[in-house]
């Protein structure tokens, strides 16, 4: 693989709310260089709702020496919220390339699902409900809302475009038959599960042999045993309160980093094997989903996708003065991009 990276989270915006609510640009400079010595990659994927913190990531990861994907997450958006959002981030993307850095811009992630205008419903949970409600029309559906999305992709791009000049993607999920004639790279959020395990590699293949070059982004799984067969539904055993917040686990799980990492491995070797030019596992940190030793139901990073445990209280121990440890996916992950 060309590209070997890892999500970085920068803070997720929804309804005026941020997820990330800790975000000292010295910690941010530490963590991404950790991400580059440590980790071994040499590109990272900057996904966030705030502009002003996607470009302040992006300049730290660009004087790191590393790919920067500028990946604006509009949560619960209309098109118009999310057109102005594109245009703002594509100035600044291209100030960050203007600098002399490789910069990718992502045109967004999973939109037909995470925002308004494409498929009917109040919120991700209502659209997802609705989607599968009646499998005999669901293609029907899928087609409906891909078009939807291929017309406001059409905007996005040419709006991007007319202020950044480097590449330009957009993250799709299986289902959303995205036009890929106006991007430069192919990037899926590609994500292994039991239901799809047997055919998984060969759909790699059949994404690669299209022709351009290929980013799996978004794939990874939680830390409780038996996550890898529910992913991309491993997150899914968190109650949330009123606002949205993950409050506790809906049940008791058993902790298995083993199985993370073993997991990442497994999909990286796939990817590499079948000629994948770039993958972005997800991701490095969750800080919203904390470790809380001792207290199973209140064990957030067990539904964690993050390859670092978060901690609210302390720091580490093998990295003094970061508030996370390593989890096992951390060396598996390391010891595959060096090698």
């Amino acid at each position: 693989m060309r590209a070997k990276g890892i999500a970085y989270d920068t803070g997720f915006v929804r309804g005026g709310r941020i997820s990330r609510e800790n975000f000292d640009l010295d910690l941010v400079k530490r963590e991404l260089a950790v991400i580059r010595d440590d980790l071994h990659c040499n590109a990272v994927h900057l996904v966030g709702g705030d502009p002003e913190r996607l470009e302040q990531t992006a300049h730290l990861a660009a004087e790191l020496g590393l790919e920067v994907w500028f990946s604006p997450y509009p949560l619960e958006l209309t098109p118009e919220e999310m057109l102005a959002l594109f245009a703002d981030c594509g100035q600044r993307a291209e100030r960050v390339r203007q600098a002399g850095a490789e910069v990718v811009f992502v045109t967004g992630v999973e939109l037909s699902l995470m925002d308004h205008g494409f498929l009917p419903g109040a919120d991700i949970t209502e659209r997802l409900e609705r989607l599968f409600s009646t499998p005999e029309s669901l293609g029907e559906r899928t087609a409906e809302a891909s078009a939807r999305l291929n017309d406001f992709l059409g905007d996005v791009v040419a709006a991007v475009r007319r202020h950044f000049h480097g590449k330009v993607t957009y993250a799709c999920i299986p289902f959303e038959r995205v036009d890929w004639s106006l991007f430069d790279i192919m990037s899926v959020e590609l994500i292994r599960s039991a239901e799809v395990a047997d055919r998984f590699q060969e759909g790699v293949r059949a994404l690669v042999g299209q022709g351009k070059p290929v980013a799996i982004t978004g794939f990874g799984t939680a830390t409780w045993r038996g996550a890898g067969d529910q992913a991309p539904r491993s997150m899914e055993i968190v109650e949330h309160d009123e606002n949205g917040d993950p409050v506790r686990l809906n049940g008791d799980y058993d902790r298995d980093e083993a199985g993370q990492a073993t997991y990442l491995r497994e999909l990286l070797e796939i990817f590499d094997a079948e000629g994948v030019d770039g993958a972005f596992v997800y991701l490095f940190a969750l800080s919203n989903y904390p470790h809380r030793p001792g207290d199973p139901r209140r064990d957030l990073d067990l539904a964690s996708l993050g390859i670092v445990k978060v901690f609210e209280d302390r720091d580490g121990d093998t990295y003094p003065g970061m508030p996370w440890e390593p989890k096992a996916a951390f060396s598996a992950l390391a010891d595959y991009y060096r090698s």
